[in-house]
């Protein structure tokens, strides 16, 4: 009994700012909620308390109670109301589901990313990279002939419609690049209205026509007429010569082992979204905050430039080469240390708990800012320098796998972690073969802590094509 007692006395109330009455700390937290998760760590340690609205908010950066919430414990932990938003527009797709239907939905879809199959991939990739940089010396062949400067160009865009065309080719087997101009916008507006709705203070319910809630049912609307339209189309194809060999033919043959049933129109809608908006967004994003790293470090954009060149020549990498393009795997390993697509995530404990030695009530929102984690000085040496070099293997050894998580961790796990990395490989050598990029002259850069980690107003760049362009 007195063991018992000295137990439960030894768990502790995770210390951290009360802020103001009803409210707590939400204000701070949504005004700048980056700065004030690192500030707020920096001044409280690990595991931080916080009254945040009406729930009780933990946020962790300690490796060791991240892996036991979502590797030990991970039953005890589901997702944050804070995704309701996400889940109007992803409906109840693998981000946003749940237990045994979540369970059921990853067994559904986990062999289409399979390393067999990705390398199938492998051809879209390439040709749509060399489609975007043959429309680039276009442009510069057409401005040199009008005697025109060249002009900066929005590398957030180029990325976004580079990745938004192959997700149209791997997923698809259509050519999304005409549409892209159109629904880029809607993409955004459902992106911005998730976040809106999520980081409400107050939210009201969904049928409440806010202005908010009215653009982001407009936006749902037409991403449902897309994805549905394509879906109808293919199921008048399915089992015939005509059928494309893609991840949607793959989602829709899939039959669940246990059961022998087939994905609906509905749930094939969800994860095929979802793989849309997660498989083109983040990667953009990536992709955008690479080039940027680069242009303020031309000593690792020199070495990058080496090593494709030796590895590849002016050709195109295959699968064998990515492992050989060691450099240029490191380079974006530490592009989403620095700047992590997705900034943060949450989690609901479904019953009291012990995080780092701390109490986490029923209820509690957890929040992981894996922006604050990856720039913890116990795991990472000048956490604020650009070192793609930590990432290579002998520097990399003993660290702890809970103190880069890019992806997410656990039984979680992004499900297209192999086919972002691989994309984005290919994407980065092919670019460095071509072109050298720097920041326009002037041009200020600000993450924007949204949904996803963007560059705010996009990222002005300048291209100086290199002396070989053949790719």
């Amino acid at each position: 009994m007195a063991a018992a007692t000295s137990a439960r006395e030894s768990i502790r109330t995770a210390p951290g700012p009360r802020g103001v009455p009803f409210l707590g700390v939400a204000g701070e937290a949504l005004r700048d909620p980056m700065r004030f998760f690192v500030s707020r760590w920096q001044q409280y340690g690990d595991v931080m308390g916080a009254p945040v609205g009406p729930y009780d908010y933990i946020a962790v950066t300690d490796p060791d109670a991240i892996h036991h919430m979502l590797v030990e414990n991970p039953k005890n932990y589901e997702k944050s109301p804070n995704y309701r938003g996400l889940r109007v527009v992803l409906g109840n797709g693998l981000v946003t589901s749940e237990g045994e239907f979540w369970q059921r939905q990853r067994r559904l879809a986990q062999p289409a990313f399979h390393r067999e199959r990705l390398a199938s991939f492998r051809d879209s990739m390439v040709a749509d990279t060399r489609d975007m940089l043959a429309r680039w010396r276009s442009e510069d062949a057409s401005l040199k002939e009008a005697g025109a400067l060249p002009r900066p160009l929005d590398m957030h865009r180029e990325m976004t419609r580079l990745t938004f065309r192959i997700v149209g080719h791997t997923l698809f087997s259509v050519d999304l690049d005409a549409e892209s101009e159109a629904l880029g916008p809607v993409i955004s507006a459902a992106l911005e209205g998730a976040n809106e709705m999520s980081t409400a203070v107050l939210p009201l319910p969904y049928w409440v026509p806010t202005p908010t809630h009215v653009r982001l049912r407009r936006a749902v609307a037409r991403l449902d007429e897309l994805v549905l339209r394509i879906i109808g189309e293919r199921r008048a194809i399915a089992g015939t010569s005509q059928e494309p060999n893609d991840l949607l033919a793959m989602l829709m043959g899939a039959r669940d082992e246990q059961t022998r049933e087939q994905m609906t129109d509905r749930q094939l809608r969800d994860e095929v979204l979802t793989l849309v908006l997660a498989g083109h967004e983040t990667t953009a994003n990536l992709l955008s905050w690479t080039w940027y790293l680069l242009s303020r470090h031309p000593d690792f954009a020199r070495r990058l430039q080496t090593e494709v060149r030796t590895v590849l020549g002016e050709r195109p990498p295959s699968m064998e080469d990515l492992a050989q393009l060691k450099l240029t795997r490191a380079i974006i390993e530490e592009s989403m240390r620095l700047f992590p697509p997705v900034w943060a995530f949450e989690r609901r404990a479904l019953a009291d708990d012990v995080l780092g030695g701390y109490h986490v009530p029923k209820g509690a929102l957890v929040g992981v800012c894996t922006y604050a984690l990856h720039r913890h000085p116990d795991h990472w040496d000048n956490p604020e320098g650009f070192d793609p070099e930590r990432f290579f293997p002998e520097r990399a050894k003993g660290r702890h796998r809970f103190a880069y998580m890019p992806f997410g961790g656990g039984p979680r796990i992004c499900i297209g972690n192999g086919f972002a990395m691989m994309e984005a490989q290919i994407i980065v050598a092919m670019m460095a073969q071509s072109y050298r990029l720097d920041l326009a002259a002037g041009h200020e850069v600000v993450p924007e802590a949204t949904v996803t980690l963007r560059p705010k107003g996009g990222m002005l760049m300048t291209r100086r094509p290199l002396p070989s362009q053949a790719c």
